[in-house]
């Protein structure tokens, strides 16, 4: 055994132990980021005259008038998370929730980017880099895209 390989053996065996672990994480990863915006989708359900008082008033959704921007953006908080959930079509449900996690961020942005708010701000990112994850790396075994794609490729 070389010098080089002895100092990769630990590498190695973290690599083949973490491997083992890849598709728990992913359904860790899909069930923590869908919590967090089916929470804020029955929010919105739930305080309707709230909701659109907050798309009126406070939301600044570029393009959409803000009763279309409360039912899109409520729908986008139920339904892409409830994919990622199951675990079916789940690169699309990453997509969307990416899509709405962005749109949240642009249509809040004049409290997100300010000052003082860098936490509130770190959580749409960390919620989005982990949107991304699972959109470039898919769901991982434990979903049910895996079972319906077993023997497909």
């Amino acid at each position: 055994m070389s010098i080089l390989d002895k100092i990769l053996l630990p590498n190695a065996l973290a690599g083949r132990a973490l491997d083992q672990l890849q598709s728990v994480f992913a359904l860790g990863v899909r069930w923590y980021v869908s919590w967090q915006f089916l929470k804020s989708g029955y929010l919105k359900l739930v305080s309707w005259d709230n909701t659109l008082y907050l798309f009126e008033n406070e939301y600044h959704t570029p393009v959409l008038p803000p009763h279309v921007a409360a039912v899109t953006g409520t729908f986008g908080e139920l339904f892409f998370p409830s994919l990622l959930v199951l675990g079916f079509a789940s690169r699309l449900g990453a997509i969307g929730l990416f899509a709405v996690n962005a749109m949240a961020v642009i249509s809040y942005s004049q409290v997100l980017l300010a000052e003082g708010y860098e936490a509130a701000l770190g959580q749409h990112i960390l919620w989005g880099t982990l949107l991304l994850f699972l959109g470039f790396f898919g769901p991982g075994k434990l979903s049910i895209d895996n079972l319906l794609n077993k023997g497909k490729f």
